[in-house]
């Protein structure tokens, strides 16, 4: 196995998500990094902190500029951020000593780095978005289209009640809508520059640090937050809350496919992976993935919000620990979006499996239905009493409870009855649910 799945010739198109990984390779980091370097040139010539002609002069050679990433390994790892390594090699390679002094003017390697890193994931929460649009719309659909397909609704894995598959449907999607209303505050949290200096005071700028740092968020498309955040990773947290709450969402719905399509039950049937050895098997390899992988980016964020704790200005083994967890937990996200679409995608339900596990245990499952249909002519304990009684008479003989109720309390075909009143809101859930998503 290797150490990095997602990253892997192997295994990358099970658990990688090259859309995502692309804007966490070293080529999209140094970039953002030299696109961050350029822009605060230009807004510091602008305002005369250096001079206009060396501003001009680095902005364009950060558009230009080739750097390798390999040639900056030695100097990231003794200095532990890649930044001086990389000042170095574009002093270089600009060959213009004289403008290229004022490069990174008063800036630390935190500020370009976290700069860098949210221009890299506004492209990722766009991705995000609309990832969580197309699961959505597809949800909307098989939700609506059956909406009253009746199916056994479960709870401690054991039929409790009638529902409908539309509904199962839009309970996983319901979350789902609303982990998308919250990727515009998210945005808000997480796409902001950092520009602090040394030890966030901004020293060496002057009293044209503020205005430094404005401009610079506005150059970049990116929100001023007016302060230095170096050691605040409460943005970050926000991120890896959210890919944690997310992920709880997409695990659930896996985790409903896997039982749903199990032998036995078969009320779904969802892709299909073969067996090395087994003919017959059509194994739920994206479900699968999809939970495992729900399962990994909770703990991640874990990992990520632990980094959280930093030590007095600025700590480097806590943002270690952030640069260890936040991109595989961002890629796994990313992933998690695409087997998701996968699984509903290829989603097919069986009526007739699901009509058949109503039928069975001898109409057990009509049991709260009867019980409020007798409290309407009975005390509700008393009911509640009687159809108990009624119930262990069923699983010990056998006998269907509407069978048993017709005994009892004559003059009503309950199997309708029960039947009519038995899934409650389930069809109008379900539609709620399309509407809203084709309304939001």
């Amino acid at each position: 196995m290797p150490a990095a799945p997602a990253d892997s010739a192997l295994y990358g198109s099970l658990f990688g998500d090259p859309d995502t990984a692309r804007l966490f390779s070293d080529t999209a980091e140094i970039r953002a990094m030299l696109l961050v370097e350029g822009a605060l040139a230009r807004v510091q010539g602008a305002l005369g902190l250096i001079p206009a002609e060396a501003a001009a002069f680095i902005d364009r050679s950060s558009q230009e500029v080739q750097i390798d990433p390999s040639a900056l390994a030695a100097e990231t790892g003794r200095n532990g951020v890649p930044v001086p390594g990389l000042l170095a090699a574009f002093r270089k390679a600009a060959g213009a000593p004289e403008p290229m002094q004022y490069l990174h003017w008063g800036a630390t390697s935190q500020d370009i780095m976290d700069t860098g890193l949210a221009l890299r994931l506004r492209p990722m929460l766009a991705l995000w978005d609309g990832r969580l649009g197309a699961l959505l719309a597809r949800l909307a659909d098989l939700a609506e289209a059956h909406a009253a397909q009746p199916m056994a609704a479960r709870t401690y894995g054991q039929f409790a009640t009638p529902t409908s598959f539309g509904a199962v449907v839009a309970g996983w999607g319901w979350p789902l809508l609303d982990w998308k209303s919250r990727i515009g505050p998210l945005r808000t949290a997480v796409l902001t520059v950092s520009l602090s200096g040394a030890a966030g005071t901004l020293s060496a700028m002057g009293p044209l640090g503020p205005r430094v740092r404005a401009d610079l968020a506005a150059a970049l498309g990116l929100a001023d937050p007016g302060h230095s955040w170096h050691s605040d990773r409460s943005s970050v947290a926000e991120l890896a809350g959210f890919a944690a709450g997310l992920a709880g969402s997409l695990g659930k719905l896996g985790e409903d496919v896997l039982a749903l399509s199990q032998s036995g039950l078969s009320e779904v049937s969802s892709g299909g992976g073969g067996s090395s050895t087994m003919p017959q098997k059509q194994n739920p390899v994206a479900a699968s993935a999809l939970v495992a992988l729900a399962r990994h980016v909770i703990g991640l964020a874990g990992l990520v919000q632990g980094s959280a704790l930093h030590r007095q200005q600025r700590d480097g083994a806590a943002w270690f620990g952030e640069w260890l967890a936040l991109p595989q937990l961002c890629l796994s996200t990313g992933r998690m979006l695409t087997l998701a679409a996968e699984v509903v995608e290829s989603l097919r339900p069986d009526p007739d499996a699901m009509a058949q596990l109503l039928e069975d245990g001898q109409g057990l499952i009509h049991a709260e239905a009867l019980t409020f249909a007798l409290a309407e002519t009975l005390p509700r304990p008393e009911a509640a009493a009687r159809v108990t009684a009624l119930c262990d008479e069923a699983r010990a003989t056998g006998t269907d409870l509407t069978a048993l109720a017709a005994r009892d309390f004559p003059g009503t075909d309950w199997a309708a009855a029960l039947a009519a009143r038995g899934m409650g809101t389930a069809e109008a859930e379900a539609r709620d649910f399309a509407a809203r998503v084709r309304g939001s």
